[in-house]
């Protein structure tokens, strides 16, 4: 007799949200295989489906019952349960709760001692009367942001629902749901294959569904694309494939097919950004380029058929491309009649935050801010200020205006074109990068300096006004912000700290604007705390960089080095010593009541260990200030692990809190020298064993 058998779980729909689809698909899943848990179903693998129609979850191996258990429910200790050998109160009030009798009662022995104990079987459920509550709960519980009702149907969901399948085994599952009863067909191809179809057997799902051209499987149907527009593109062309866009498409159809199109060559006079924006967001066509990187005229589309007249598609989506394209094209050559800066004034019509004023307001705050930090980033001062007089110009743009994501971009094409220092359209395109995790940073120090002032800007002002980012609440990206100040500030070799790029920010503000409360020391532990999350990210350990960011260094590239030091220190033989007897000495300052400002009295040792790690704590300063100077951590700290014998030797010979008064605060003045010495450059007693 079979105990197993596989379950298939779909549900077919009008077109669901393309940039939600896999998320929605698997949250499904998640959903099922959680209830399945809860219910303690065994299973095996399990497979999740996704087209714009449908979304659906195969279950391998499905436990077809729940198994059976006992369960012991405990009752009254035995000493309470019985006077004299007649059952007390507490004992016929438990019998009396589980339905029985005192008689059948056990004596169970516990951590508590012999209590008595009821045992209760129970039969495990069938699977199969189990599910439609199991997947309704799922489907109640997918992300979605606003549900919709349809005709007379009072069960809103994401889209209007149209059929829906659940098969265990042989048999169809009881399910109900949005008034429609669950059964065994579904549907193919809204085209090539429009009516329904029986599904025998769960595992034919995928077979069944292909034969009617849907390919139910996402990232099967995604990699096709994939495939299908590298194989279209013209010999000697390349593709640009981005990949949220793939993402998005194929979620777009069920049976992709690539088609090869073209527009008119006369666009390619348009910056090459904004004819891709056009075809990528409005069209959701993949552009070409040729041999040398430069766009060309051709472009793939995904059709979401076989068309018996693939011309016919081709031409219709070229005719659709045309006004796009002849719009961008308006778009560029309107703006480029009035220079970037005579738009600077209509910044003051868009309100940046509400308590901190316009762009206006805040591209002059940048200005003041980059006028300050130019000179250490090696940029030129008068091209910085120019770029960040004009950082924001572009926003007034026709073209910025239609494409949001071209900011930046285009304020370097019309910068040219008005004829401004090239190192002044480079930085305002720059000023946005990084604009996601492992982007590119500003090519030029000028770009650079307008990138960490305009981050900078926003993030002191949102943290003065008390609006730093809560939970996953992060409407100014202010962690993103955070990171990219960072990585230039790194990458540049900064050596401005943080704490002096905070102060200068806060300065161009007015008097009264900043006033929430510590925001500065916290603005500071937000940037540390992104420190920790990049660090992590690229697998430093936790403990490395929190004993780094103990002693509160501030400049980002001197952190790092710092860092990179303290894992070389960790690679040492001597680093779990010494680490152990630095936090024993910090434990032993703490109970003294910290750091000793006593001077070390050589005259007042009475050991020769003493002695010994005074010269060895003198020599290592001597040694060490010029490394520390040049930030050579790793060989500053290789010459603290040669401490180690003169520490253990102390400790082992040497009682620290000696009789004697003097004598002992001369030892504790010599473990504050060793503390100082090795913590200048991080809290070791915070490493990992």
């Amino acid at each position: 007799m079979r105990t197993t058998a596989d379950f298939l779980f779909e549900i077919g729909t009008e077109e669901l949200p393309p940039k939600a689809l896999r998320q929605l698909a698997t949250s499904l899943r998640d959903g099922i295989v959680s209830g399945l848990a809860q219910a303690n179903l065994n299973h095996g693998a399990v497979h999740w489906f996704a087209t714009p129609r449908r979304m659906a979850v195969l279950i391998e191996a499905l436990a077809l019952a729940q198994p059976d258990r006992e369960e012991t429910k405990l009752g009254p200790a035995l000493q309470a349960a019985f006077r004299d050998g007649e059952p007390t109160p507490a004992a016929l009030g438990f019998a009396r709760s589980c339905g029985t009798t005192v008689d059948q009662l056990e004596h169970v022995e516990t951590d508590k001692g012999t209590r008595l104990a009821f045992r209760i079987q129970h039969k495990g459920q069938p699977t199969i009367e189990l599910l439609p509550d199991i997947v309704k709960a799922s489907l109640k519980a997918l992300p979605v942001p606003k549900m919709m009702r349809w005709g007379a149907h009072k069960t809103p969901f994401v889209r209007p629902v149209h059929w829906l399948v659940a098969v265990l085994g042989d048999d169809v599952v009881p399910l109900e749901a949005f008034e429609l009863q669950a059964g065994r067909h579904t549907f193919g191809h809204r085209v090539h294959a429009p009516e329904p179809i029986a599904l025998p057997k769960p595992d034919a799902y995928e077979r069944i569904l292909r034969e009617a051209k849907v390919i139910t499987n996402f990232d099967e149907r995604k990699e096709r694309i994939r495939q299908q527009a590298v194989a279209t593109a013209p010999a000697g062309m390349q593709v640009i494939i981005d990949e949220d866009l793939l993402e998005e498409v194929t979620a777009l159809v069920e049976w992709p097919v690539a088609l090869l199109g073209q527009f008119d060559a006369e666009f390619l006079q348009v910056p090459a950004e904004a004819l891709i924006s056009s075809m990528q967001s409005h069209q959701k066509y993949f552009p070409i380029k040729d041999k040398d990187g430069q766009l060309t005229q051709y472009f793939v589309v995904i059709a979401n058929l076989e068309s018996q007249a693939p011309e016919a598609v081709i031409q219709g989506n070229e005719k659709v491309i045309r006004p796009r394209l002849a719009d961008a094209q308006f778009f560029y050559e309107t703006d480029k009649k009035q220079p970037l800066v005579s738009r600077r004034d209509k910044l003051a019509n868009i309100v940046f935050q509400q308590k901190l004023g316009t762009l206006l307001d805040k591209t002059n705050r940048v200005e003041q801010l980059v006028s300050k930090m130019a000179d250490a980033f090696g940029a030129d001062g008068q091209l910085a200020s120019r770029a960040a007089h004009l950082c924001k110009c572009d926003l007034c743009t026709e073209m910025v205006g239609e494409f949001p994501e071209l900011q930046g971009i285009m304020g370097r094409y019309y910068a040219r074109h008005d004829g401004e220092p090239e190192a002044v359209a480079v930085a305002l395109e720059d000023q946005y990068l990084p604009r996601f995790s492992g982007d590119r940073l500003p090519a030029t120090p000028e770009g650079a300096v307008l990138a960490v002032a305009d981050r900078l800007d926003t993030l002191v002002g949102l943290f003065g006004i008390g609006h730093p980012p809560k939970g996953t609440k992060d409407p100014f990206a202010l962690r993103r912000a955070a990171i990219g100040i960072l990585r230039i500030l790194m990458a540049r070799d900064v050596a401005l700290s943080l704490n002096t790029l905070i102060q200068w920010a806060s300065e161009t503000f007015q008097a009264d604007q900043l006033h929430a409360e510590n925001w500065a020391s916290d603005l500071l532990d937000f940037l540390y705390q992104r420190f920790v999350a990049w660090y992590q990210d690229e697998g430093v350990p936790t403990r490395v960089i929190q004993a780094v960011l103990a002693v509160r260094p501030d400049v980002v590239a001197d952190i790092d080095r710092r860092i990179r030091g303290v894992q070389h220190f960790m690679t040492l033989p001597e680093a779990d010593a010494l680490a152990a007897a630095y936090k024993r000495v910090n434990n032993i300052l703490e109970k003294q009541g910290g750091d000793r400002a006593e001077q070390v009295q050589p005259a007042l040792f009475e050991d020769s260990a003493e002695q010994t790690l005074y010269d060895a704590i003198q020599a290592a300063q001597n040694d060490i200030q010029p490394l520390l100077a040049q930030g050579d951590y790793v060989n500053a700290m290789g010459r603290l692990a040669a401490l180690r014998p003169s520490v253990d030797a102390f400790f082992d010979q040497v009682m620290v809190m000696a009789d004697d008064d003097a004598v002992r605060r001369n030892r504790l003045a010599l473990l504050a020298e060793l503390r100082a010495l090795v913590g200048s450059i991080a809290d070791i007693s915070m490493l990992p064993a």
